[in-house]
């Protein structure tokens, strides 16, 4: 059973790890704005992976009353980062399709190293 002090860890690996590849690594042509959207987006996706909840454009409209555009404004950046992927799949109806993502399970890895050499270290 993971702790409640563990998944506190993990929120803070996860926050360090999102500020370190979105401000240390720009994007040519990134604005400062740009980034700090990102790192919003990453925050509100970080969450709604924890609530097992779908990453579509659609589920990321609902929660932050944003536009799709202005939703994919800052989930782009992040696929081409590599932090996310993107999937086409059928939309909720069935008929159309729909952009789905995913973080990369590298990411996780990442973050279970260290949380380790944090367990390590104590």
């Amino acid at each position: 059973m993971t702790s409640a002090l563990n998944v506190h860890w993990q929120s803070q690996l996860f926050a360090a790890y999102a500020l370190q590849e979105v401000l240390d690594k720009p994007i040519d042509g990134e604005t400062p704005q740009s980034r700090l959207k990102q790192l919003g987006m990453m925050t509100v996706l970080y969450m709604m992976h924890q609530s097992h909840e779908k990453l579509t454009l659609s589920n990321i409209v609902k929660i932050t009353g944003l536009t799709r555009n202005a939703v994919a404004e800052s989930v782009d950046p992040l696929v081409e980062r590599g932090i996310l992927t993107e999937t086409i799949v059928k939309n909720s109806m069935g008929r159309g399709t729909a952009r789905q993502f995913e973080f990369c399970p590298e990411i996780f890895d990442r973050l279970r190293s260290g949380s380790e050499e944090r367990k390590r270290g104590a």
